[in-house]
């Protein structure tokens, strides 16, 4: 049987903020996103907490979910991810409680331990301590315990949060994640949509660690996949260049709003800036609905992931969905023809 087949699909967004247009449409485009992909059969629909960051519309993460939940019926609505050294454990977990809460067996918590922003925005989020190597885990506990039943004599308590045990999944890029999420027993999800490296070192290191837990017998892994499909190649590829653009502005430190596609983009950069976008995007599917399926089956060949979590960076908002559509329809195929 197809691997594809056997394969959830879910979307990040990072809700981007196109050139001519503000953050209130990025927003609209959100939730009309997330609708389609709850029509196209994914499984979840995750947003990304990032600061300081004009071209990206998510920093309320946790608001901008109970937004989107709001306006679906069933896929579920998550954090890819929360960045818990930005915040107080007791904090999410009342946050993500009371979402749990309005919207039952629908929510995730994705956690990372990146700042997600620059050091100057860390002060601003009140980050003026040192972090050691085992803040992270202790604060992960933390947050878990909040989000279970009231323990006997449990002097703090998240009201809404407790009992909710909202699923926890832990983020990264790099092994310190892998080697928490397979000592806790969680599910974990490999940033490969940005960092993409050290991708089949961090799921080894998962996999062969990992500690079966009550709520997950069997390790499960879900990584970023950057996606830009179209009816043809070439289609793809001109469309590709907005993404291109944010990965350079990323790279050279100059990020603003997204940008409409460039013919011929990546024919007009030198090689240092060329090597820098494809490592970048080592990860990425890029063209028609032969190539995706291509790229869908070398990359789970590879990695053997439970769930692909795609990323669409595309100027044109319709041009999106269609993206995510002929994404979709390929894995759709993949599952009719193992049945």
């Amino acid at each position: 049987m197809s691997l594809l087949a056997q394969t959830r699909l879910s979307m990040l967004d990072l809700v981007p903020v196109r050139e001519g247009s503000g953050v209130a449409d990025a927003l609209a485009q959100a939730v009309r996103t997330a609708q389609h992909v709850e029509q196209l059969g994914f499984t979840r629909y995750w947003l990304a907490e990032h600061h300081n960051m004009a071209g990206i519309a998510s920093s309320a993460t946790a608001v901008l979910i109970g937004h989107i939940a709001g306006q679906t019926r069933s896929i579920r609505v998550g954090s890819g991810g929360v960045m818990l050294p930005n915040h107080a454990p007791l904090v999410v977990a009342e946050a993500f409680g009371t979402l749990a809460t309005l919207y039952p067996d629908r929510i995730d918590l994705g956690l990372g331990r990146a700042p997600g922003t620059d050091p100057v925005t860390m002060r601003a989020l009140r980050r003026n301590r040192t972090e050691s190597a085992d803040d992270f885990p202790q604060e992960v506990a933390e947050l878990m315990h909040y989000l279970d039943e009231v323990q006997p004599g449990q002097k703090v308590i998240a009201n809404p949060g407790n009992g909710t045990r909202v699923p926890v999944w832990l983020l990264g890029s790099s092994l310190f994640s892998a080697q928490l999420a397979a000592e806790r027993g969680l599910p974990y999800a490999f940033a490969s949509h940005f960092a993409p490296q050290m991708l089949l070192q961090a799921i080894e290191l998962y996999r062969r660690n990992y500690r079966p837990s009550p709520r997950h017998p069997e390790p499960y892994v879900m990584i970023g996949v950057p996606v830009v499909a179209a009816p043809t190649d070439d289609e793809a590829q001109f469309l590709a260049s907005s993404s291109y653009q944010r990965v350079l502005s990323i790279l050279t430190g100059q990020r603003g709003l997204l940008q409409p596609p460039v013919e011929n983009f990546l024919q007009q950069l030198g090689p240092q800036e060329l090597n820098g976008i494809r490592q970048f995007l080592a990860c990425s599917v890029v063209g028609s609905p032969d190539t995706v399926r291509q790229g869908f089956d070398q990359l789970l060949e590879a990695t053997r992931a439970n769930e692909l979590i795609l990323v669409s960076d595309l100027y044109d908002p319709d041009l999106r969905l269609r993206s995510l559509g002929i994404a979709a329809g390929v894995w759709q195929q993949a599952r009719a023809s193992a049945t």
